[in-house]
């Protein structure tokens, strides 16, 4: 079986590297908020070319926290809505609730999945305050655009980028917007993944990081002296330093990545198989490589007997979920196309030419 993703193969190159850094820890007694955390921070916020990389517990936190500390700077208040597109996935939207903001879905693209700029504008009402912009799958949303949407609305700008790590215009646009935050995932499968769960936030905002530094450790920035309703949320240093020894080798990572994505779009040719668009350009690092398909089920069962593992992201779109029984009876007809269509191909920086080959050809006979 071709795995969809084997992070043990992943992480092999790195085992004697990662028991002496987890025995440097246990050696050094220090476990949260220590050297490997300040380093890791540091290195990210340049590698982000950020001024400011915030550890947090995980991505969804990273997402919550940003929107919390907007709250304290008086950005955003409790009820406002913010604009996030339809087809994400889930924890987009959760974390806009747990902030207590309103979250309004705009559907996306059906070329790139990501949110469509034209649909925003018709969506924004008095109460809107904020545009999610989430990079889905690896490539970024068109910032350009989005940007100059909120800053004719004076909106404040998030992105989840939990799925883009590296994305270049994603990089570049975060320096030249100071109303921006990032929110990054570290779990195990992503881009940047760790051997557990963690996140970081970037940004260039010297006030936001100092409330989110805060708000990440109980609202607290001396101990004992709580200056926010914060929360428990904090990379810890094991994970750090496992993070320390897996950065220098993203970007070649994504190029791996880059390289497999660009063979299955020149060779995969079949006309029941929808490829995803992408420009050649850095703004893709594939964390994902999604095709359509009018009958995933007989495609999906089809690899799986000539022994290629692939997933379904997602099979239910946010809208139409148990938890979120209010939205169940709104309508978004690309989100829906898009949720019943959509299969993962296998997609990693360990996957071999000769996988690639019969991956591509067991498709082409389809």
């Amino acid at each position: 079986m071709i795995s969809f993703l084997d992070l043990k193969k992943i992480n092999e190159p790195y085992e004697t590297a990662f028991q002496e850094k987890l025995k440097s820890v246990l050696e050094n007694g220090w476990y949260i908020l220590g050297k490997e955390v300040e380093t890791f921070e540091k290195a990210f916020a340049e590698y982000c070319q950020s001024k400011y990389c915030v550890g947090v517990g995980n991505g969804f936190d990273a997402l919550v926290l940003i929107f919390k500390g907007y709250i304290e700077l008086k950005k955003l208040k409790k009820g406002d809505e913010v604009i996030v597109p339809a087809n994400t996935y889930i924890a987009s939207i959760l974390a806009i609730l747990q902030a207590d903001l309103v979250p309004v879905l705009v559907e996306p693209r059906l070329d790139t999945y990501n949110i469509n700029p034209d649909l925003i504008a018709e969506k924004i009402t008095p109460k809107t305050r904020a545009i999610l912009a989430v990079h889905l799958y690896g490539q970024i949303a068109e910032m350009e655009r989005i940007t100059k949407i909120a800053e004719k609305h004076n909106l404040v700008i998030v992105e989840d980028c939990a799925q883009s790590h590296g994305s270049i215009d994603n990089q570049y646009l975060t320096i030249n917007n100071l109303n921006s935050a990032c929110a990054y995932s570290f779990y195990p499968g992503k881009n940047l993944g760790c051997l557990g769960d963690g996140g970081a936030i970037t940004t260039n905002n010297a006030a936001l990081a100092k409330v989110l530094f805060s708000l990440r450790n109980y609202g607290s920035e001396r101990k004992y002296y709580n200056d926010y309703v914060g929360l428990n949320s904090r990379l810890d240093e094991i994970q750090a330093g496992f993070l320390n020894l897996k950065l220098p080798n993203l970007n070649s990572d994504n190029e791996k990545r880059r390289t497999i994505a660009k063979r299955y779009l020149s060779e995969i040719k079949n006309d029941k198989i929808v490829l995803p668009f992408w420009d050649f350009s850095a703004n893709h690092v594939f964390h994902l490589f999604v095709i359509r398909t009018e009958n995933r089920a007989h495609l999906q069962e089809y690899l799986a007997q000539h022994t290629i593992q692939t997933v379904i992201h997602y099979p239910i779109p946010p809208h139409k979920q148990k938890a979120f029984s209010e939205l169940n009876n709104l309508s978004f007809p690309i989100t829906e196309k898009i949720h019943n269509e959509v299969l993962s191909l296998p997609m990693s920086p360990v996957l071999t030419h000769a996988e690639v080959d019969f991956i591509v050809e067991t498709l082409n006979r389809y």
